[in-house]
């Protein structure tokens, strides 16, 4: 074999492993982006029970009207920042605007929750507890979204900062990818919501 053919061979398998590594940082990519629509879709329906639930609570909670709408402000906000990360869930500001949505709708929902022990007919009423009982259910299937989707972004990111991936990742524009991630211990717990 000549030297000019061992070159040749050794330039394809490098091409080769180059492409390999270029098509697997694609996959986990794609991966992690499939995931955020799972969490998407969760939270799309999430925002369409809550609607239903002011409504319904309003009759109950004429008193509480600043409480009604900072729920509707904040799931406003949610639905705009969920929006945006829909459209690049690789953009770290728009995760983080999510995040940070996704916090204060949950507050925000925490004190109409609360509320619902100063109204007896309210927490009574079987519509709202069949509402917030399909809240409840959806806030479950958004977590198990949001880990499935947190395990395909560190997958992701690790893969990406590992060598020599590393030296594929930084001139084809693999940025790191953002958790989605409550960043307060508080925030973490779910709504205790009592029947």
């Amino acid at each position: 074999m000549s030297s000019s053919l061992i070159t040749l061979i050794v330039l394809i398998a490098v091409a080769i492993w180059l492409v390999s590594i270029y098509n697997r940082l694609v996959s986990l990519r794609n991966r992690f982006k499939n995931a955020f629509a799972q969490i998407d879709v969760q939270l799309k329906r999430r925002y369409e029970l809550i609607p239903n639930l002011v409504e319904t609570a309003k009759a109950y909670l004429k008193h509480e009207s600043i409480t009604l709408e900072a729920v509707i402000v904040a799931r406003q906000g949610a639905v705009t920042a969920n929006d945006r990360a829909a459209m690049d869930p690789a953009n770290p500001a728009a995760i983080q605007a999510l995040i940070t949505a996704e916090t204060a709708l949950t507050g925000t929902l925490g004190k109409l929750f609360a509320l619902q022990e100063n109204y007896p007919d309210l927490k009574a009423d079987g519509t709202i507890q069949q509402l917030m009982e399909e809240l409840t259910s959806t806030d479950n299937r958004v977590a198990f979204a949001r880990q499935a989707y947190n395990d395909s972004v560190m997958e992701y990111n690790t893969s990406r900062e590992m060598f020599p991936n590393n030296f594929i990742a930084g001139p084809f524009k693999f940025l790191p990818a953002t958790s989605f991630e409550i960043d307060i211990a508080a925030e973490r717990e779910a709504p205790k919501v009592s029947f």
